[in-house]
């Protein structure tokens, strides 16, 4: 599977429903049908639906409706809503589509296969998330390039289906990303640090510029500007996936608070900031010049091991490519 002209012959490709018509869950229903997938969707807003229908997409209201089409269909079912509405859309497929393989788009892993597995759903659920959005939100928002060259992680914790895994990669792949093995809970500590907790500080330094007032507000530029981007997310939003991961953000939270603490303190003390600057500079160049390689000769389910080597291969860059 982890070839690239593997991953294109043989792995299938079946219809899909997506959950969720906001920026990620439209943005995939529009990508996977340039790709040449059918796909359908289903938002409980009104206005979205008829703004998908206007734009030539197949999208529904009716949760059951969409669902049952889906069981018909064995599609691939996308939980695409926010965390606070997962366990209700877990609880419809639970009731009309038990038997579709299901993924997820949520930016916390290890709280959504909680869920799947309290509506019995574990053994045909594989959890996925694309690192790709925007400050934007709704339907309107969507792009069907938003995936283009991102990392989707697809979670290869124990137990799960090689099939199933196969099918939510290859859908990644189709969407133009790379694919990233990962653990659910190790997927979370790793978000935690590089999406969440640049939330909490875009929103602190927000914060930081409004207390300085029209002065300070007129002279941001750059540097502002590119540190509080993602502030201008939906606030519902942000404290949804935050929220979501709770435990690895505290532990992160924590390790910020005590390197400015720090970084106070030296300031303070020596009238210097040269621990903080050069220790960032140098793990900024990390993040830079990190380097990515192909992961090849791991086929799901052809090995015991297959789970744990995948596993291993995205802790240490590897990624699987169209």
């Amino acid at each position: 599977m982890c070839q690239p002209d593997v991953v294109s012959d043989a792995v299938s490709a079946p219809p899909v429903c997506i959950l969720g018509l906001g920026l990620i869950g439209g943005s995939l229903l529009r990508a996977a049908v340039a790709a040449g997938r059918d796909g359908w969707g289903w938002n409980r807003s009104t206005p979205t639906v008829d703004a998908a229908r206007a734009d030539g997409f197949d999208a529904d209201t009716d949760l059951a409706t969409v669902l049952r089409r889906a069981a018909d269909a064995r599609a691939l079912i996308v939980v695409a809503v926010p965390m606070p509405a997962v366990d209700a859309a877990l609880a419809a497929i639970a009731e009309h589509a038990p038997d579709c393989p299901i993924t997820d788009v949520v930016s916390v892993k290890a709280e959504v296969a909680a869920a799947v597995a309290r509506h019995g759903l574990q053994d045909r659920f594989v959890g996925g998330h694309p690192m790709a959005g925007t400050s934007e939100s709704g339907w309107e928002a969507g792009d069907p390039e938003l995936f283009r060259d991102a990392v989707w992680v697809v979670s290869a914790d124990d137990g799960v289906d090689p099939s199933i895994w196969s099918q939510v990669a290859r859908l990644a792949l189709d969407c133009g990303s790379v694919v990233v093995p990962a653990e659910s809970r190790e997927h979370d500590a790793a978000v935690a640090r590089i999406s969440h907790l640049p939330h909490v500080l875009a929103e602190a330094l927000a914060l930081s510029g409004a207390a300085g007032g029209d002065l300070a507000l007129g002279l941001a530029a750059g540097s502002f500007r590119d540190g509080t981007r993602v502030a201008g997310s939906a606030p519902g939003l942000v404290r949804a996936m935050c929220e979501g991961n709770r435990s690895a953000l505290l532990t992160a939270l924590d390790e910020t608070l005590d390197v400015l603490n720090r970084a106070r303190a030296e300031l303070a003390d020596r009238g210097t900031l040269a621990e903080l600057v050069e220790s960032g500079h140098g793990a900024r160049l990390r993040y830079e010049n990190r380097e990515r390689w192909t992961i090849t000769g791991i086929e799901p389910g052809t090995t015991e091991d297959w789970r744990e080597r995948m596993r291993d291969a995205g802790r240490r860059g590897g990624v699987l490519r169209p």
